[in-house]
Parts: C-alpha cells; sequence; structure tokens
C-alpha cells in the first residue's frame, strides 16, 4: 500500500540516503514482506506493535495505514496499542493512540 505521504517521505529519504531506499525496497519490501511464512496482514500488525514498543511514532504514519490495507482493522490497532501500554509502557501507549487518532483522522 502506497500513499502520497509515504512517497514523499521516500523521495526525501531517497536524496539523503538512496542506498537505504533501495535497500528497503529490494530486501525488506521486496524479499522479507513476500515471505509466504506469514501473511502481509501478520506482518503489519507485528511491525505496528514493534514501533508501539519503540516508541517511533513518526513511522506509524507510514504502517498504520499500510496495515489497514493490510486486512488490520482500525479497532484491532487499538487494542494492540491497548495491550502494549502493560508490555511497552503507558507513555508509549498513549503516545501510539494519539497518533492512531491522527491518522485515522479523527482529530478533534
Amino acid at each position: 500500500m502506497s500513499t502520497a505521504r509515504s512517497d514523499a517521505a521516500r523521495k526525501l529519504l531517497a536524496e539523503i540516503a538512496p542506498k537505504l531506499v533501495d535497500l528497503g525496497d529490494k530486501v525488506l519490501f521486496g524479499d522479507v514482506w513476500e515471505r509466504p511464512e506469514l501473511s502481509k496482514r501478520d506482518r503489519s500488525l507485528i511491525t505496528c506493535t514493534a514501533l508501539v514498543a519503540l516508541g517511533k511514532t513518526e513511522q506509524m504514519s507510514t504502517h498504520f495505514p499500510r496495515a489497514l490495507g493490510n486486512g488490520v482493522t482500525k479497532e484491532e490497532l487499538v487494542e494492540m496499542i491497548t495491550h502494549m501500554a502493560f508490555y511497552a509502557g503507558w507513555p508509549n501507549a498513549v503516545s501510539a493512540a494519539m497518533k492512531a487518532r491522527e491518522i485515522f483522522g479523527e482529530e478533534p
């Protein structure tokens, strides 16, 4: 799943680190994400969980929409964030929930 935001971010990254983009395209998304042992849906949920655990809210802007496109529901993402509060820390979960709200277009 490609979004205008992720395409723009990819272009900016390519200007400073073209090899990093190349490796991401060929190895991460061209090989790892295509392995049949896990579905893309499962890979997305795992990736989003790791981002919550690590507090990487900026990367959620790319991976949460990708997860939705791969079949993970908004409700499942929110439940994962809630679950992770007890394993990855309350602040990480709150930050992730606020980022999810922004991504889902639920700004006040």
